[in-house]
Order: structure tokens, then C-alpha cells, then sequence
């Protein structure tokens, strides 16, 4: 299994706003790929910044190629992504998962 990471910021009066973003457009895009295993979806804020970070579990890199395209290890955005993030992290981190509970 495959662990792929993303982080993203945006100002802590987006906090529900963005929030709200990922629970409609952002985690239904995620669930519609096979592959996915799960997801788990951090937020916190900061003084003045809300830090989110995704993290999705999937079954192989081919399915994450089928989310994320032939350059997997660059992050996905969305178009209203703009209306939110401070700033647009070019790549994403991918792990392997070799022991869970």
C-alpha cells in the first residue's frame, strides 16, 4: 500500500470554508478511483494560517497514476483551489505503508 501525502495552507478565515470545499469536490473525486484504500483528512490553524493535509492510502502507484496522471508526484489542484490557497505546492510525497493497526 501506498501513502500519498499532500499539504496545502490557506488563511484561518477560510478554515471552514475550505473545509467544506474538500467534503464536497476534493474527497468525492478522491473516493471515485479504484484503488483508493482510504483517506484521512488533518486540519489545524496557526495564528493567522490553517494548515490542511491529506492523506490518501492506495492500493498500488497504477492507481494513483489513474487520480493523479503519468507524473503522479505532482499535486493535483482544482480550479476553485485558487479562491483558498496561500500558495501551491508543486509535489506530494508518497510512502510505503508497511505496517498499520
Amino acid at each position: 500500500m501506498i501513502a500519498r501525502i499532500w499539504h496545502g495552507t490557506t488563511k484561518a478565515t477560510d478554515y471552514e470554508a475550505y473545509t467544506t470545499f474538500m467534503k464536497e469536490v476534493a474527497i468525492p473525486d478522491y473516493q471515485q478511483i479504484a484503488g483508493l484504500v482510504k483517506l484521512s483528512f488533518l486540519r489545524r490553524i496557526e495564528g493567522d494560517i490553517a494548515h490542511f493535509t491529506l492523506i490518501t492510502y492506495w492500493t498500488d502507484l497504477e492507481a494513483i497514476r489513474q487520480f493523479a496522471g503519468a507524473d503522479y508526484e505532482v499535486a493535483k489542484y482544482y480550479p476553485r483551489d485558487r479562491d483558498y490557497l496561500l500558495e501551491f505546492e508543486r509535489t506530494v510525497r508518497h510512502f510505503e505503508v508497511f505496517a498499520e493497526e
